[in-house]
């Protein structure tokens, strides 16, 4: 498969996997509903984990213009590839939320509360507070590519590399994602992601969706930076560590 493609599916899974747990429990009258914040978290591990399995042996499963920025950075991955990844990563995220739309069309309906909606789209803080919003996103991100530099000693971008043992390979990074949430995603819901966040984002905002909220753009630079400002420390970390 090619890296660009495996990309592209592979993000794709990881929201149609990851929105769908959110969507499953916040949304009215589903099997899932009120199940609560373990299950969501469980869920995005294992769309993690669904993603990198898929995409691991050809591209190394980035899946988050963070990572992708973060091998960049530290020399693991080619900056001339990065754009193309990024785009592969965005357009994925965006058909992944809306095939969570088509299979949830029901219960987007019969939820009357837009925040809900918005919910399974995209990320919102409990609290909002700019700095300690972003700092959120940061430490988060932080953790996931640190971590990732040392399971795979920062050979993720190596194209056709599997992540170590097939897919059992991508279970650690599947926890990690897990503890990010259990630990840190309480305040800002943990997009640790650009892609998953104005991907979705932008779906919302062009779907025919009953009741919606506006998208609160003025807030959506936050996952968007501090994904990359927390990639950036660890890729910089990595490097003056093994240095």
């Amino acid at each position: 498969m090619n890296p660009i493609i495996a990309e592209f599916i592979g993000t794709m899974i990881l929201i149609l996997l990851g929105n769908g747990v959110v969507a499953n429990v916040v949304l009215k009258d589903t099997k899932g509903n009120n199940s609560g914040w373990m299950v969501i978290t469980t869920g995005w591990a294992l769309a993690v984990f669904t993603g990198v399995v898929i995409a691991g042996p050809y591209s190394g499963a980035h899946l988050n213009p963070a990572v992708t920025l973060g091998l960049a950075i530290a020399g693991k991955f080619a900056w001339s590839r990065v754009p193309m990844f990024i785009i592969a990563q965005l357009l994925g995220a965006m058909l992944g939320s809306f095939l969570v739309w088509v299979m949830y069309k029901d219960h987007f309906v019969a939820t009357k509360e837009a925040g809900l909606k918005c919910a399974a789209f995209y990320t919102a803080p409990a609290i909002k507070n700019s700095r300690l919003n972003f700092i959120s996103e940061l430490l988060g991100t932080f953790v996931l590519l640190l971590a990732v530099f040392y399971i795979t000693n920062g050979e993720l971008g190596k194209e056709k590399t599997p992540v170590g043992l097939g897919s059992i390979g991508a279970i650690p990074v599947a926890f990690i994602v897990w503890a990010i949430g259990l630990s840190l995603g309480g305040t800002t819901g943990y997009a640790i992601n650009p892609a998953r966040d104005i991907g979705p984002r932008i779906v919302h905002s062009i779907l025919p969706i009953k009741n919606k909220d506006k998208n609160d753009w003025k807030y959506a630079w936050i996952p968007i930076s501090g994904p990359i400002a927390g990639a950036a420390i660890a890729a910089v970390l990595y490097l003056i560590l093994n240095s």
